[in-house]
């Protein structure tokens, strides 16, 4: 543990009164413990707490007794169907998450819709903000994007409340609605990368008719020709029923950005959303995908499964670690936004997820959520995992 790493918590109980008393207590022996291994270790600045929807209608209350009995700290969080900490996860139970950094004072700034983040060119230059958001807000992808064009990179990174009785997410105050988040200076080093945890089964097309999400044709080939074609199916010879659940487990990949290049074969880049079919006209020979579609943007078909999403993850996950050098000392601490659809039986086992992650990061303090959306750059995601590391200046 250096100076600087943050700090993690985290329990499981029927009362939330109980798991946030563990919780507290673990960060006040660990806060001992390094004050006793480093004299004058700086003072904790910035909490996350990443709540259970368990939890959730005890949130005001929560927050209270972190206030009281962890003083100084500024606190940001959500509540989600599951939260995670370092290799653990906890879905569909009763648990919190805490964690808790030494970052200095000036460089960050907490934002909400009460107190919205300052435009570029004030006192405070965000570098790059993590958001958490109500997914039922309107317009939230404009809001997102009048966000990104708020710091110097245009990088966010978070994920959607995923409570199923309130949604929620905290930024000083319990909010209902709209976003809030922190903003990070550009003193605050942090590396993050999206994972789809999924590969392409065919080529890259280009979308040749389409309009709202009904995709009528790529290079001039029927969409539903095409899916078949890549599946190894014959038109003639599927019954409907069959060609239902063939489609249902099967996603389309889009990329709209000129520059959203894949690093390796087989994956796509790193501007591609990926988005289920959700209908069919056998007739017309028409796809209709969950998200609006234009003539010109690439598509490649996709699936999902538990071996394309560990392999994915760990790519991510081990590409953050190359580029800080291999160096885990210099990591302070990470959170995970990962889809509330992946956890658990997606990866094969229980807490299959983090401990891919720990796997390829080592023992770096972890916080995260299971979300209903996914945040990264000024776009929302689905069905995706969001990993950011804070590291330490050379």
């Amino acid at each position: 543990m250096t100076p600087d790493s943050f700090i993690i918590a985290h329990a499981a109980h029927s009362d939330w009164r109980i798991a946030l008393a563990q919780s507290q207590s673990q960060i006040q022996a660990r806060v001992a413990a390094r004050a006793a291994q480093h004299a004058g270790s700086p003072p904790l600045t910035l909490g996350w707490c990443y709540l259970s929807d368990h939890y959730a209608p005890a949130a005001e209350a929560i927050l209270a007794e972190l206030r009281k009995h962890l003083p100084g700290l500024a606190w940001v969080g959500t509540a989600g169907v599951g939260v995670a900490a370092g290799g653990t996860e906890y879905i569909d139970e009763p648990a919190l998450v805490l964690m808790a950094a030494p970052l200095p004072r000036g460089s960050f700034r907490l934002y909400s819709g009460r107190q919205p983040l300052p435009a570029r060119g004030s006192d405070f230059v965000a570098h790059t903000a993590l958001v958490h958001a109500d997914g039922s807000t309107p317009d939230l992808q404009e809001l997102l994007q009048e966000l990104a064009a708020r710091t110097a990179t245009g990088y966010l990174f978070g994920g959607l409340s995923s409570s199923r009785n309130r949604m929620l997410h905290i930024a000083d105050a319990v909010l209902t609605g709209g976003l809030s988040g922190v903003a990070f200076g550009p003193e605050v080093g942090l590396v993050s990368r999206v994972t789809q945890g999924c590969q392409p089964i065919g080529p890259a097309r280009t979308i040749t008719s389409g309009e709202c999400n009904y995709l009528g044709a790529l290079d001039g080939r029927p969409a539903l020709d095409c899916v078949l074609q890549d599946l190894g199916l014959a038109d003639g010879e599927i019954e409907e029923e069959e060609l239902l659940e063939a489609l249902s487990a099967t996603l389309v990949g889009l990329s709209r950005g000129s520059e959203d290049a894949p690093v390796r074969p087989g994956q796509f880049g790193t501007e591609t959303v990926v988005r289920h079919i959700v209908g069919v006209d056998r007739d017309q020979r028409v796809l209709a995908v969950a998200d609006d579609v234009e003539p010109g943007t690439r598509l490649s078909f996709c699936r999902r499964d538990a071996r394309a999403a560990r392999a994915d993850l760990a790519r991510i996950a081990t590409e953050i670690r190359d580029e800080l050098g291999g160096d885990a000392r210099r990591m302070l601490g990470a959170l995970y936004v990962s889809c509330s659809g992946r956890g658990g039986p997606h990866f094969g086992a229980r807490n299959a997820e983090l401990q891919t992650v720990r796997e390829a990061l080592g023992d770096v303090p972890l916080a995260g959520f299971f979300a209903g959306g996914e945040i990264a750059r000024d776009r929302l995601y689905g069905y995706t995992g969001v990993l950011t590391v804070f590291a330490q200046a050379r």
